[in-house]
């Protein structure tokens, strides 16, 4: 890739762990904004700003409004403020890793990160003008835990030597079984989301526009969510047992075990909620699980392959 030096030059080269640092904000901004997109949605404040891009028409900020209350408005300004800190821990990426002259491999990365802000920033977009219809609501989640992932790759890959030769530390067999494993965590992210579009918590609740929801049963949806949650599960252990058994290196057994955490305290959590009619809470905390079980399966994922310096 080219690019013009003038501006970029007059920058600090960043450190290694700089450019670490702010892949790991990357990481946690892309996981947050799914978490605040939660918290419009339980505390039906979905259209607290009633368009896009500007808040109100003629406005981008909260304006004093009979139909819309001032704590809806400011729940979901503050969730569109938290897009500023998304787009610019993205922009910090690109250019530290531009500017410390990274390999062609982790500026592909670093730039998917601006490149899939944008394509949230559209579907964002859409979710409001169309009135929170529940598949993209659910589109919206589901492409933030992609960028989620994403933005683990490229943690791990700031960290890698940009000269050597990769190679896998377990057997590819075992990678693949791996993979199998992240096919599982998606088809549980979407089931996921089917319960929410089915859920009570339709992010308005306004009786003159009422909200378009999934007309299946939730009950049905929630025992296949919950169904592929203990498959996931299953996955992981019996990948745990196969790692141990060809002695894999610690890191990717530590991996391993923070994930079956990770997993297990989902699961009992989303039971909780099941049981207790979805409380809103519970609801923003599963949100965070989903990111967290996701960015886990990528870490394992990427901690099966190394690069070592030539």
């Amino acid at each position: 890739m080219a690019y013009d030096q003038t501006v970029l030059d007059k920058l600090p080269i960043p450190s290694l762990r700089v450019q670490r640092l702010i892949a790991f904000l990357v990481i946690l901004t892309q996981g947050g904004i799914a978490v605040t997109g939660a918290i419009v949605r339980v505390t039906a404040s979905g259209l607290g700003c009633p368009t896009w891009p500007q808040c109100f028409p003629g406005s981008f900020v909260p304006v004093p409004h009979a139909e819309v209350p001032v704590v809806h408005q400011a729940v979901e300004f503050t969730n569109r403020m938290f897009t500023f800190g998304v787009v610019l821990t993205a922009a910090l990426a690109v250019l530290a890793v531009i500017r410390a002259g990274r390999r062609r491999e982790v500026q592909v990365y670093a730039w998917l990160m601006p490149a899939s802000t944008v394509v949230q920033a559209v579907i964002g977009g859409i979710t409001v003008r169309t009135g929170l219809l529940w598949w993209t609501v659910a589109v919206h989640l589901l492409v933030s835990m992609v960028m989620v992932w994403l933005a683990v790759l490229l943690y791990v890959k700031i960290g890698e030597p940009d000269s050597g030769t990769e190679e896998l530390v377990v057997p590819q067999p075992l990678r693949r079984f791996t993979a199998l494993t992240a096919v599982t965590l998606s088809a549980v992210l979407v089931t996921g989301t089917l319960v929410t579009g089915a859920g009570p918590h339709a992010g308005d609740k306004s009786a003159l526009q009422p909200v378009k929801r999934l007309q299946v049963e939730i009950t049905d949806l929630a025992h296949l969510h919950s169904s592929l949650l203990v498959a996931y599960l299953s996955f992981v252990i019996g990948l745990g047992f196969a790692l141990l058994a060809v002695h894999a290196p610690k890191p990717v057994l530590l991996r391993l075990a923070v994930l079956a955490g990770l997993v297990l305290a989902q699961g009992a959590v989303g039971a909780v909620q099941f049981y207790t009619g979805v409380p809103a809470v519970l609801v923003a905390i599963h949100v965070a699980g989903a990111g967290a079980c996701t960015a886990a399966t990528a870490a394992l994922w990427a901690s099966m392959r190394v690069r070592t310096s030539a």
